[in-house]
């Protein structure tokens, strides 16, 4: 990696745009072969979970209309991570594979954690309720305390880049930058989980998400990043061709947790951490929505802000239909990811 920039810096402008569209051409390619394995991944994998009897259990105070979905295999999120684990190892050089490690133990980590809450909260399983809350967050911090580790002392990122503001190099926030790493992640993790509600919602946002952050990598050069993300998007396509309403399989804690981790961290190798929330303006707001409901049901003695909460079922109780409210909230992510790299570029 070091040589592809020292190449870069080294190279006039007339060399530099072949090699930045040799860049984007294999990362486009790469995610249409992601697509492809997917594609190909998924059918057998969603056999497997039915005859594992690993359905999904649907809240008996959520929305009527998804109790139908009641024992839609779980665990789909399989299809993308092992994807994306593959594109990775198959396809990344040495260099890149070394600078994809994070983003790799990050997949592995979240991707187990949210396995074994799948498991445990399955249709027809000996507990239901899944991990605890608490249990959970505590596995989530100390995965984020080790990415925040990682990336502020061997990846050497300690820079805030604001729009309108920075410079190139950013503002070192300094110690700053590992709790606030932390609390990112964690955050997002469970902002893509709590998102997780709809058919083709949760993943089809993030892949508006992985979008745009790839477009941000590629501005900056950072090939590895760059190949990630759109390795993610083509995973993501695959995936939701099964979860297309209705849904044949739902991506599960397994998933959700894992990409929001993910999305994360990508963000944080950017520098360009502070445009998440405008990038993945929709997952904020359905974690705002949950945050919001609790806080205003206990100051008031017992009203509600929202119908429901995570937002999407409050709009569900509004009368919109549930492809209605996945494809609005797209639409807004779309919007989301396009600001997003405007104030990367600013």
């Amino acid at each position: 990696m070091d040589q592809f920039f020292a190449l870069v810096l080294a190279a006039p402008p007339q060399q530099i745009a072949p090699l930045a569209g040799f860049i984007m051409i294999r990362a486009l390619a790469l995610g249409g072969v992601a697509f492809l394995i997917g594609l190909v991944l998924g059918r057998p994998i969603i056999t497997e979970l039915r005859r594992r009897r690993i359905g999904k259990q649907i809240r008996i105070e959520g929305p009527q209309s998804h109790m139908v979905k009641m024992g839609t295999p779980t665990m789909g999120g399989l299809i993308f991570l092992v994807t994306i684990v593959i594109c990775i190892i198959a396809f990344m050089d040495v260099p890149a594979f070394k600078s994809l490690l994070l983003p790799l133990g990050i997949i592995i980590a979240c991707g187990l954690l949210g396995a074994v809450d799948d498991r445990l909260s399955i249709v027809g399983g000996k507990k239901r309720e899944g991990l605890t809350a608490r249990f959970k967050m505590l596995w989530l911090l100390l995965i984020a305390g080790v990415a925040a580790w990682v990336l502020h002392y061997p990846l050497k990122l300690t820079s805030i880049y604001i729009p309108f503001y920075n410079t190139q190099h950013g503002s070192d926030i300094g110690l700053w930058y590992l709790p606030i790493a932390v609390l990112v992640i964690v955050g997002m993790a469970n902002s893509v989980n709590l998102s997780d509600g709809l058919d083709t919602l949760a993943g089809g946002m993030a892949a508006m998400s992985f979008v745009a952050y790839g477009i941000i990598a590629y501005l900056q050069r950072q090939e590895p990043v760059v190949y990630l993300c759109f390795a993610t998007v083509g995973a993501l396509l695959a995936f939701l061709w099964y979860n297309a309403h209705p849904a044949q399989v739902f991506m599960g804690d397994t998933g959700s947790l894992t990409l929001g981790a993910l999305l994360a961290v990508c963000a944080f190798m950017t520098g360009q951490w502070l445009v998440l929330p405008v990038v993945g303006i929709i997952f904020l707001a359905e974690a705002a929505s949950v945050i919001l409901q609790v806080v205003y049901f206990r100051l008031t003695g017992g009203k509600r802000l929202f119908k429901m909460t995570p937002l999407h079922h409050h709009f569900e109780l509004l009368g919109w239909s549930e492809t209605q409210v996945a494809m609005r909230f797209w639409l807004i992510s779309m919007l989301g990811g396009m600001l997003g790299v405007a104030l990367a570029l600013a």
